[in-house]
């Protein structure tokens, strides 16, 4: 191709770049796009509050029996206020009831295991020196607390005091220092971010594409530019579109912590990239760059190749399945810099970004990140050439049947 024809060629992508850009970014929907990720996190909010909610009025409910007499009970309730003291409020052990025994206590503990006023996850009965302990499905740690209660009650007996035998001082120090499971946060977050991102813009790319594939728009853009061209261009404008959502939320991204309390502000502070965070920043936005044009130019090839909706979704459900696959391989990566599976996620082209984005987050080393950048701009090049030919085919057909023989001239 020469000097000319390559110039035009790219004037021309420009031109169709712009176009699906500006109809993209000025159309009365592109401000619901761009707030959609507050629907998302308002929805999965809602769910995660109402699964709390319920996980939580369960584990009020729920209670531990002990079958003792009413005089016997205050050793039981001491050793519990000093064991409950070691669990937060979310890992508390349930409250301790106390019933007096009948005749029969070892029925009368099975009875309230299986009775259908239910939530009585543990019983004990019998001297607490070798305690009797039934318990339900999925209560092994209510068990083994109660069993607890009852060696540290035998042991004040022995010792003939509940009194504490040792007084600590307790000193709060604040860390300022980020620990490797900082870093592997970070990695996770990088993962997942890059993972998100891509799957919700380049879903945008390949119901841009069929749109206009239904609406004969793509036919009028042949006629005018060469449909590499078109590819090209529109791979470009989505692009465009991708930049400004990712600059508009790393915006505010980068604001959220003043809107945080201080104790939770202090908690992401101890998220941190081993890169450096402006260096992580620039080789986040690389990756993304990568995986967005392999995936980009992967989901606008499937677009070309669909001519109805339901052909649509048949297609981009296993392109879905390979992210999923993809962003699997890349959180292991992520949780095992260093091994095998690392190098194989970091190697392999369409999990390279978001397994070498984990990487910068794990390591300060920045030399592995130019080699892993070479490649992949080799393959995003390779996915473009080869999406052009595709995408050419897809569109009107063409490449597919036999080439016409010229005409031979015919003889006197």
């Amino acid at each position: 191709m020469t000097l000319g024809k390559l110039r035009r060629s790219l004037r021309q992508a420009m031109t169709v770049a712009r176009r699906d850009f500006m109809a993209t970014v000025f159309a009365p929907t592109f401000l619901i796009f761009l707030l959609s990720p507050l629907l998302t996190i308002g929805f999965g909010a809602a769910g995660g509050f109402g699964a709390s909610t319920m996980a939580q009025s369960a584990i009020e409910r729920s209670r531990l029996v002990v079958l003792t007499a009413p005089g016997e009970s205050a050793p039981i309730t001491t050793a519990d206020q000093q064991l409950r003291g070691m669990f937060g409020r979310e890992d508390a052990p349930p409250p301790i009831e106390f019933r007096t025994p009948d005749a029969n206590p070892g029925a009368q503990a099975r009875a309230l295991i299986g009775s259908r006023e239910g939530n009585v996850d543990a019983v004990l009965y019998g001297p607490l020196a070798k305690p009797h302990i039934l318990y339900g499905n999925h209560a092994d740690n209510e068990a083994n607390y109660l069993a607890t209660i009852a060696e540290q009650v035998v042991r004040t007996q022995r010792i003939g005091s509940s009194a504490p035998l040792s007084v600590p001082i307790k000193t709060r120090i604040a860390q300022t220092q980020v620990t490797v499971t900082g870093h592997t946060t970070a990695a996770m977050f990088a993962v997942m971010a890059i993972f998100l991102l891509t799957l919700f813009l380049s879903g945008l790319t390949i119901g841009t594409m069929a749109e206009e594939r239904n609406n004969k728009v793509i036919e009028v853009l042949a006629a005018a530019v060469p449909l590499e061209s078109v590819f090209l261009g529109k791979l470009i404008g989505m692009f465009g579109v991708a930049l400004l959502f990712v600059g508009f939320w790393g915006t505010v991204a980068s604001q959220i912590t003043s809107l945080l309390p201080p104790g939770m502000a202090a908690g992401l502070a101890q998220v941190a990239p081993a890169a450096g965070k402006l260096m992580f920043a620039l080789l986040f936005l690389i990756y993304f760059v990568m995986s967005y044009l392999l995936f980009g130019a992967a989901y606008l090839i499937l677009g070309a190749q669909a001519s109805t909706q339901r052909e649509l979704q048949m297609m981009s459900l296993p392109m879905t399945l390979v992210q999923m696959g993809m962003v699997g391989m890349s959180t292991a990566a992520a949780a095992s810099p260093g091994s095998p599976v690392a190098w194989i996620a970091a190697i392999f082209p369409f999990s390279s970004p978001m397994a070498m984005a984990a990487q910068a987050a794990n390591s300060p080393s920045l030399w592995p990140h130019l080699i892993a950048i070479l490649w992949q701009l080799l393959w995003v090049s390779v996915v473009i050439s080869l999406g052009a030919s595709w995408f050419r085919r897809g569109v009107l057909k063409s490449g597919g049947g036999p080439k016409r023989r010229r005409s031979q001239p015919a003889t006197a």
